[in-house]
Parts: structure tokens; C-alpha cells; sequence
């Protein structure tokens, strides 16, 4: 259960909120598949429709975010002004996963097809060793990396929107820092799901950050939907970064404020050098080829665009389309698929600055061939008996995403995260904002889970400077050369998994971009050997002929992924698919 309550629990049920001043998508043309022994089943969440744009769309997991990026467009600016307006407004509107104390990654592809990709991963502080979440017998200590100063990383997300606008952006940094601090001076409309979260921390809050108020209602009372959230500290943040860029975040006032947090109490590591020193990455972006589509994805420390490449071709010689969405000969393959590439990302995946990682080799045909000769249709492959591949010479849960697409048909995609909701719950006294518990992310003792059960190995394992593995997935893929899908979730370990039935649901099944969203989902991730699958999701059917080949599989009472993604039909018109199990919210002119 332990592992159930730190993958989904921050997974509440949320309120759906639907743009109604868009024009709704019609009903996909294509034709999808839902073979299932009981003809009233649907595979969706529920029926939401999509949102139709002809000039720009942005899909984020705030009305109030995407109405921002929206603004923004409107004015004149391109799909990189929208992200980075996406991305200062949700770090007021979604406290717990939109950030400035955290750090991501983003994915661009220009109208002219190049593609480039940003790494603004957190880092480990310069004092960080291997060693230094374990006890003296060598036992990894409970939530010492999740709870408290010690978990955090250096944050990234300040350089990295910095870095991207100077190169990419058009219109005055000043202009799309504006809608953010206006969001956390004026105060923003608490959503039910927004309010939920907010009651669900706010004891561990307080007990964290003694003295503080942060995120508490003045009256002590719990907060609920429509109630206005003021976060006047935030705002002179922004204003600092508004003013003097990065330099506004990691120099002065601001790192000065977040280093004496980190002297508080429990004693975090990050210094005045671990700020002025931190630098973004441009890093060449995963590029491969499913079918006839090219998929751009991030490249590591994010383990999902090798990842999601793996599994697309492992799938791909099999008739998916023919067998149909959620039959079992589709679930089979997918899960043993799932199992291979979590296994080979435990063994080879982690910073490519400290360890050489043999990319090509990992989405080569040949090699993932023979990751599939001990497969059979017969039986499940038990994860005990999987490994990561053998390679010659080798050596040996809230997050949140956001997609824009402009007029000239620039598109972002950008995933960005704290970690766990609300990342390690500590407050900056006198910044507002909510510093990350990234320091999960690595491998703290070779073989032991994370709290997603993720298994690491020496490749993640701590080290000064260097940059934890990832699960997030910022994706665009192109058709004939041209945009056709940007994508991504939260979600933990479950984001590799949730992308890659997004896009087979698109390709394969023929959903439009919204009942691919609605889909309902399963994850496999080798270990623990479990198949967690949303309720209804697989029919009854399926159910027995999986347990029958031994397949051991959990129905969730809570549910998988957040997307936020957008789809370019044959006639040039958008489709923003934001999904109906969040308040995610597609916006679009």
C-alpha cells in the first residue's frame, strides 16, 4: 500500500473545468477499437470534447495558467512567451507542482522543423555525497530525501525560462512575467481540487516551517472552492526576476533568503556558490522514427525520450490496430515492453555529464530484438528473470506539464516539477515559493525503490554537480515533416507509460487528441512486478486471460496521468486535449 499512496495520492479527485468560450472538437473520423466482453463499456474517463483553435493553443493544468499562455499569444508572442508565462503563472496557481524552486525540461521545435531541447534539471548542492541519505549500518533512512531541506536539489526552473526567452522569446521579459505577478498579488480563485490539496498539506506545512503562514488561511479554517489565495512574497520574487532576470533569483535578496532556509532546522546543503554556479544544458534531443513519424523527445538525465523511443519499437512490429485498444494480445506486448525498458533505464540511465550512456545502442532495432527473445505469448515473463541488457564495454508523483503551439507553428512542449506535491513542503520565509525534494530522484543505495518504487543503480547514484534521473517525457512528433502532436504528463514513473498509450492511441486506434487524453490507463515498471490499471480500463475479459497467463494486476481507486497535449489535423487546425481528470484546461483563438 505504501507504494500505491506515494505513486497516486496527491492523484485526488478534481474538478473538471471546461473552456466554454472554445469551439469544441467534433468526433474523431478514425475508427477506434475497444474490443471488451461487456458492449456497454467505454474507454474513456469520461466524454469530454476537445478544444478546436486555428491560430494558437495552449493546454496546461490551470484555466488560469492557460488563459495566461493564451494572453500572450495574443499579444503578438510566440509559443516560447507563452511557455514562460505558462510556467511563472503556474508556479502561483498551482503550488504544488508548478515551481520556481524546481526544475524540468523543454522541448522546441520552430516553425522551420528544428529541433532543440533544454535541461533545466535541478543539481546536486556541491556538498551532496553518495552516501548521505544512509544510516551508520548503511540502511537508507525514511523520507530524509523527501521531507525537509536536505531533499532539495538547485532549483532550475528560474535559469531555464531565462535561457529560453533570451534565445527564443519575442516580446519584453517584463510582458510575460506580468501575468504572474499580478496572479500572486491579486490573488487566485481556489479551484475544489486546489483547495483539497492545500487542506491535505497544510498541517505538514506548519510543522516544516514554524513561524510561517505560507499557504494557511488566516481564520485557520480549511480551505474550500472560490476562496482567494494571496501570495504577496511571491510576488516581489517575481518582481526581482522580472527585473534582473536570473540574476534576480540566484544572486541577492532571493538567494540570500533561500540559503537561510536551508540553515533552518533539519539542514539543507545548498549554498550561495550552489546558485551562482547553477547553468542550464541545451542538450540534442532524442530523435527516432515509429513508423512514419518522427518523435523528438528529451534526452537524459530525463530517461522518458529513450525510454518512450524503446517502446514504440518494441511494439512495432506487432499489429496493434488489428488486435485493437485494451485487448489482450495489446496489453501483453505493452506490458512486457514496459518491463524490458524499465529494466534497461534502472541499469544504464543517470546525468550523460558523469556517466556514458550508449543511447544508440539502447534504441537500435537489433539490440531491442534480443531484448525480446525470452518473450512468449503463453506466460507473463517474470521480473525476477529481467535484467537490463547486456551492452559490450558498458560500465556497469506531482509533477506538472504544459504544451503550446503559436500561429507560425512553433510548439513547446515542457514538463517542470517539484517532485512530490508540494516537493519537500518547505517554504523560502520571505520568497513564498516551495523548494523541491528532487533528491529522490537519485539512486540513494543501489536497488532500493524511490518513492515512485523506481530501482536505481550506481549510474543514478549521488555525486556534487550532477543532475538526478527523470521520468518526464515533453514529446513532439512530426508527420511528413510537418507538426502533428505535442504531448506530456505528470505522473512520476507513470509519465513514460501515460505518453506512450497517448500516442499509440492517436496512431494506432484513430482517437482524436481529447479520447486519447480520456483513455483510461494501466502502468508496468518491472518493479514492483505489478500492472496498476484504472478502474474499467481493461474489460472482464482481459482481466481473466492475463491472470491466466500469470499477470498480476491492481484496479486503482484513484487514476493515471494529467495530459496536456495538442494535436495538428490534416486541415491545419489545432486540437487541445487537457485532461478531464485534473482541472487541466485547453485555450485556444
Amino acid at each position: 500500500m505504501n507504494l500505491r499512496l506515494s505513486l497516486f495520492w496527491l492523484f485526488s479527485a478534481l474538478v473538471v473545468t471546461d473552456s466554454t468560450a472554445q469551439q469544441t472538437v467534433k468526433e474523431s473520423t478514425g475508427v477506434y477499437q475497444f474490443l471488451t466482453d461487456d458492449p456497454n463499456q467505454k474507454p474513456f474517463y469520461n466524454d469530454r470534447k476537445g478544444v478546436a483553435a486555428k491560430n494558437g493553443l495552449v493546454a496546461s493544468a490551470h484555466p488560469a495558467a492557460s488563459e495566461v499562455g493564451m494572453e500572450i499569444l495574443r499579444a503578438g508572442g510566440n509559443a516560447i512567451d507563452a511557455a514562460v508565462a505558462v510556467q511563472f503563472a503556474l508556479a502561483v496557481v498551482h503550488p504544488s507542482a508548478g515551481n520556481i524552486g524546481g526544475g524540468g525540461f523543454l522541448v522546441l521545435r520552430t516553425s522551420e522543423g528544428k529541433s532543440i531541447s533544454i535541461d533545466f534539471r535541478e543539481k546536486a548542492p556541491a556538498k551532496a555525497h553518495a552516501d548521505m541519505y544512509l544510516d551508520k549500518d548503511g540502511q537508507v533512512i525514511p523520507k530524509l530525501s523527501i521531507l525537509g531541506r536536505l531533499a532539495s536539489g538547485v532549483p532550475g526552473s528560474v535559469a531555464g525560462m531565462a535561457e529560453a526567452h533570451a534565445k527564443y522569446g519575442k516580446l519584453p521579459w517584463k510582458q510575460v512575467l506580468q501575468p504572474a505577478i499580478d496572479l500572486a498579488n491579486n490573488g487566485v480563485v481556489q479551484t475544489a481540487k486546489e483547495a483539497n490539496g492545500l487542506n491535505i498539506i497544510k498541517k505538514k506545512i506548519l510543522e516544516l516551517n514554524p513561524g510561517t503562514s505560507y499557504f494557511q488561511k488566516a481564520s485557520g479554517e480549511a480551505w474550500k472552492e472560490g476562496d482567494l489565495l494571496i501570495q504577496k512574497d511571491l510576488a516581489k520574487v517575481l518582481q526581482r526576476v522580472q527585473k534582473k532576470g536570473s540574476a534576480g533569483f540566484y544572486k541577492g535578496k532571493v538567494a540570500k533568503m533561500l540559503v537561510k532556509e536551508m540553515n533552518r532546522m533539519d539542514k539543507g546543503i545548498i549554498t550561495k556558490k550552489d546558485l551562482s554556479g547553477y547553468q542550464v544544458a541545451w542538450r540534442e534531443p532524442v530523435i527516432d522514427t515509429y513508423k512514419d513519424y518522427q518523435v523528438i523527445s528529451m534526452a537524459p538525465p530525463s530517461s522518458g525520450g529513450i525510454a518512450l523511443v524503446q517502446l514504440l519499437k518494441l511494439v512495432e512490429p506487432y499489429p496493434l490496430k488489428r488486435w485493437g485498444w485494451h485487448s489482450d494480445s495489446t496489453i501483453q506486448v505493452m506490458i512486457e515492453a514496459e518491463r524490458r525498458v524499465y529494466a534497461d533505464r534502472a541499469k544504464f540511465l543517470g546525468d550523460p555529464d558523469f556517466v556514458n550512456i550508449p543511447t544508440k545502442t539502447l534504441t537500435d532495432k537489433e539490440y531491442l530484438a534480443q531484448r525480446w527473445k525470452d518473450f512468449t505469448f503463453s506466460k507473463a515473463t517474470d521480473s525476477k528473470d529481467v535484467d537490463g541488457g547486456s551492452i559490450p564495454g558498458y560500465e556497469s508523483m506531482e509533477t506538472t506539464h504544459f504544451s503550446v503551439v503559436d500561429k507560425d507553428r512553433n510548439a513547446v512542449s515542457v514538463t517542470t516539477t517539484l517532485n512530490g506535491g508540494y516537493g519537500s513542503m518547505v517554504v523560502v520565509k520571505g520568497g513564498g515559493f516551495l523548494m523541491n525534494n528532487e533528491m529522490d530522484d537519485f539512486s540513494l543505495k543501489p536497488g532500493v525503490p524511490n518513492m515512485f518504487g523506481l530501482i536505481g543503480n550506481k549510474a543514478n547514484a549521488i555525486a556534487p554537480g550532477k543532475r538526478m534521473l527523470s521520468s518526464m517525457t515533453p514529446t513532439i512528433l512530426e508527420k511528413n515533416g510537418k507538426l502533428f502532436m505535442v504531448v506530456g504528463t505528470p505522473g512520476g514513473s507513470t509519465i513514460i507509460t501515460s505518453v506512450f498509450q497517448t500516442v499509440l492511441n492517436v496512431i494506432e486506434h484513430g482517437m482524436s487528441m481529447q479520447q486519447s487524453v480520456n483513455a483510461l490507463k494501466f502502468h508496468h515498471q518491472w518493479l514492483p512486478d505489478l500492472t496498476l490499471f484504472e478502474a474499467n480500463a481493461f474489460s472482464g475479459k482481459t482481466i481473466t486471460s492475463l491472470q491466466q497467463k500469470g499477470y498480476q494486476l491492481e484496479k486503482l481507486t484513484n487514476t493515471l496521468g494529467r495530459m496536456d497535449c495538442i494535436l495538428v489535423g490534416d486541415d491545419g487546425w489545432l486540437e487541445g486535449g487537457s485532461d478531464p481528470r485534473g482541472d487541466d484546461t485547453s485555450i485556444g483563438y
